[in-house]
């Protein structure tokens, strides 16, 4: 499984710490937020929700460098309108990678 990484994050601040740092400090503070609204919309089975909150998430999949994620993401969102959960574990483990990352930032 593809790992988190801050490349995008490095390239669009360039040698702008500041905004490097206020980029991290978002992921660090939004991320943890994002995946327990995730994880309770899916564990109350309202997928329309969870369609909302992996849209918001295959952002910040995107931001920390997870190509493969983002795609599987986009499938998963699509299959989630369709009221198809039956990935929601890989999702999940795909999640906590991103939030052990970002809690070791």
């Amino acid at each position: 499984m593809e790992q988190p990484n801050l490349n995008y994050i490095n390239d669009l601040a360039g040698d702008d710490n500041d905004f490097r740092a206020k980029l991290v400090g978002v992921i660090k503070s939004e991320l943890p937020i994002e995946i327990a609204e995730y994880q309770s919309s899916i564990n109350n089975n309202n997928y329309v929700k969870a369609v909302g909150h992996v849209h918001k998430l295959k952002h910040k999949i995107s931001v920390m460098g997870m190509e493969e994620s983002y795609h599987f993401a986009e499938q998963f969102e699509n299959e989630l309108k369709e009221n198809n959960s039956n990935r929601a574990n890989e999702f999940t483990e795909i999640l906590a990678l991103m939030q052990n990352f970002a809690a070791a930032l």
